[in-house]
């Protein structure tokens, strides 16, 4: 099924991509009523694979397209497009490594994204990315060598400087971090969100669908077990764990870890690591069919950061991670094997796409809240409406 099969003509928006990838956030996008014009990224391997499930796509690095040419290539004009979305790419903003932020080059391809967004002026834009953005420093300095003197050593965070460019061009903007298995995805995996509107219009971003606690299962998390059991038999194209670390993997039952191998073999299994602090937890992890998967990886067989199936002595398969972040089944990943895993675990959840895509297009339509002239039971709904807020996300207005 190609991407193009979920339009609906009567309703669709116009929508450009940047940073596509794998395309889970424009399928969502797409399945909230949405029109997908044209892709972009720079990794062949996702350029492959937009053109492949009939894509329109500008392959390319973003900081030698011109958004003139992109318009141009939508038929679009300025101001015109409904939404401009994209996830510039995360890594110098993990909370693992370095972070450097601002200074590493690929941080600094948000200011081609907020380029896009000066030229074309769509009505919206959704910006997602790593939740560590919110607190990744402009300029990365070692605390030893800190000065608080040097005003350099000041500048806040890389987020400021995002909010403030968009201030600039006049967009609202609303952000927060969202957690997917409230979106009805099967697993736990948390994302920066940024949402602006060109026009102040009242933007929020999507109330929680799915709930660790319901007394209707629809509304119940997803877990792992309801996305996957159905492929044991025919899991198709897998990675495979190494014989040294296959032989810990089948000593460690369902849903456990290196925590739950034999006492005598932990400090072997774990080499190095075992002195190291930390939970430590994706060490010999083996995943549970009654929860939510843990946040995908790009690779399923790294050894902090294992993904191994709950009753096989596999890893993930990429037909098992593609379910999980709730790809069609149909839909055509292309280039390596490792490609293929890269793509999908750097994907957003079709499932969160689909309500960000939803709550943008209730503040267009203006339905997103009734209207009432008395509102009863205040201090319960204020309750429920804060347990909602908590769950869900924490976000703020800029």
């Amino acid at each position: 099924m190609g991407l193009l099969q979920f339009k609906d003509k009567s309703e669709n928006r116009d929508v450009i991509s940047l940073f596509s990838g794998a395309m889970g956030l424009d399928i969502g996008l797409v399945k909230a009523g949405l029109n997908i014009t044209i892709g972009q990224d720079f990794d062949a391997a996702c350029v492959a694979t937009m053109r492949t499930n009939g894509h329109k796509v500008i392959g390319g690095d973003i900081r030698e397209i011109g958004p003139a040419d992109l318009l141009e290539q939508t038929g679009l004009m300025p101001e015109e497009p409904f939404l401009v979305c994209g996830g510039p790419p995360c890594q110098p903003f993990s909370t693992a490594g370095k972070r450097m932020g601002i200074n590493d080059p690929r941080g600094s391809l948000f200011m081609d994204f907020i380029r896009m967004i000066d030229y074309i002026r769509p009505r919206f834009f959704i910006m997602e990315n790593v939740k560590g953005i919110m607190s990744a420093p402009l300029k990365h300095v070692p605390i030893a060598e800190r000065d608080r003197n040097d005003p350099e050593q000041q500048l806040g965070t890389v987020l400021d400087v995002i909010l403030s460019e968009f201030r600039k061009l006049g967009y609202k903007t609303v952000y927060g971090v969202l957690d997917a298995v409230n979106y009805g995805v099967p697993q736990f995996r948390e994302r920066f969100v940024l949402i602006g509107s060109r026009d102040n219009e009242d933007i929020f971003l999507p109330i929680p669908t799915h709930f660790q606690m319901h007394q209707d299962p629809a509304y119940r998390w997803q877990t792992l077990g309801d996305s996957i059991r159905d492929l044991e038999r025919s899991s198709g194209e897998c990675a495979s764990f190494s014989k040294d670390r296959l032989a810990f993997l089948r000593l460690v039952p369902e849903g456990g870890n290196w925590r739950d191998l034999p006492m005598d073999i932990k400090r072997e299994a774990m080499g190095g690591a075992y002195e190291s602090g930390g939970g430590k937890v994706g060490f010999y992890r083996r995943l549970s069919y009654s929860q939510p998967s843990p946040t995908l990886v790009t690779s399923p067989v790294q050894k902090a950061t294992m993904m191994c199936h709950p009753t096989q002595d596999r890893p993930l398969s990429i037909r098992e991670y593609a379910r999980i972040q709730q790809f069609p089944d149909d839909w055509v990943f292309m280039g390596t094997s490792a490609a293929k895993y890269r793509q999908i675990g750097n994907a957003v959840p079709v499932g969160l796409a689909m309500a960000l895509g939803k709550a943008v297009l209730s503040v267009a339509d203006q339905t997103a809240a009734i209207q009432t002239k008395r509102f009863r039971g205040t201090d319960i709904h204020q309750k429920l409406k804060e347990a909602i807020e908590i769950g869900g996300s924490s976000y703020a207005h800029k």
